[in-house]
């Protein structure tokens, strides 16, 4: 019995410790991410943002938290109730379940398992699911015709997301999430990182995340002036609130891949004394809300696209251009003999 509890139990405790801690951490840091959202969007139109709940509005979000919790939830009497209800659950619980393998700092990972691209890849394509659950549930045409927006919105950016991750994976010789940030360390800091050789690649990557994540100006899911509010037109109360904690998550986890795959993680932009001291999971947050600035400043600047635009955009210009870039990232690595080798 003790043999059973030493090999089994102790182990599943750690993981279990491990996984409530990464939880709540990413809770909070999503409810500061959205208020920051919020305020950089007040910034660019010169108005303040949220800034009565707490000192400067810092509990704004548990304020919404609350409001959410306590409203009734209502259900229209032709859905599907089950499928209805199951909807905001499958999104939650996929945005979640994909950090399990992204690596925070140098050995900060839950599952450090090594395909955790493939995991996250099959994780966030898994994410359409819920949308299309939510649209059909509803019996309303409006949110059905938004799941499929969203279903074809989704399916065009992951091809092109596809191949970004193929040409990073050649150059980093791994599918570990940690392999990758340990091939961009070098003497020359920054110019390490992917970002230099890939950086077409790295603009690709950045606007499939905003497809991808339905956010401005792809946000033709929850066009207000065409669909009303989209695939959430008919949930209120948690269940909508749980739509809007998977789709920050998912942004967030997208802004974690930007960093880990082009910017180095929680490596140092130098390689010298003051700046190698700082841990690694500060210069890997820092990194975070720098793409995250970049997402909501997109939001502010860019007006939203027409959809034949976004599809032509996904199909006729990503699509070709990120196949040739494969091509080329193999020719070169090949033909230069770079190809990296891991024992």
């Amino acid at each position: 019995m003790a043999d059973i509890l030493t090999t089994y139990g102790i182990p599943f405790a750690i993981i279990v410790a491990q996984s409530l801690g990464l939880l709540i951490a990413l809770l909070l840091f999503t409810a500061y991410i959205l208020l920051a959202d919020r305020k950089i969007w007040a910034a660019v139109q010169l108005r303040r943002g949220p800034n009565v709940v707490g000192a400067f509005g810092l509990f704004q979000s548990f304020a919404d938290l609350l409001k959410f919790v306590f409203k009734e939830v209502i259900i229209p009497s032709s859905a599907n109730k089950g499928v209805f209800l199951l909807a905001p659950l499958v999104t939650v619980t996929l945005a979640l379940s994909a950090w399990a393998v992204v690596p925070l700092a140098d050995g900060w990972v839950v599952s450090n398992i090594n395909i955790g691209v493939l995991y996250i890849l099959a994780i966030s394509s898994l994410g359409v699911y819920g949308v299309i659950m939510a649209g059909w549930a509803s019996n309303s045409k409006y949110p059905f015709l938004s799941a499929l927006r969203s279903a074809a919105q989704m399916v065009s950016y992951e091809v092109s997301i596809g191949f970004v991750l193929i040409t990073v994976l050649m150059t980093a010789g791994s599918l570990n999430l940690s392999d990758i940030v340990h091939a961009q360390s070098g003497h020359y800091g920054l110019f390490n990182w992917f970002w230099l050789p890939h950086l077409p690649m790295l603009v690709i990557f950045f606007i499939s995340a905003l497809a991808e994540t339905n956010r401005p100006p792809f946000d033709l899911v929850e066009a207000e002036s065409e669909l009303v509010a989209g695939f959430m037109v008919e949930y209120s109360s948690s269940p909508y609130m749980m739509f809007m904690l998977g789709e920050y998550v998912s942004i967030i986890l997208m802004c974690a891949m930007t960093t880990i795959l082009f910017f180095g993680g929680w490596l140092p932009p130098v390689n010298i004394v003051p700046f190698t001291w700082v841990p690694g999971i500060v210069w890997f947050l820092l990194k975070l809300c720098m793409v995250f600035f970049m997402f909501a400043m997109v939001k502010a600047f860019v007006p939203r696209y027409r959809y034949d635009q976004l599809m032509r955009l996904g199909w006729k210009v990503f699509l070709p251009f990120s196949l040739f870039w494969v091509v080329l990232t193999a020719g070169v690595l090949v033909g230069f003999g770079l190809v990296p080798h891991h024992g």
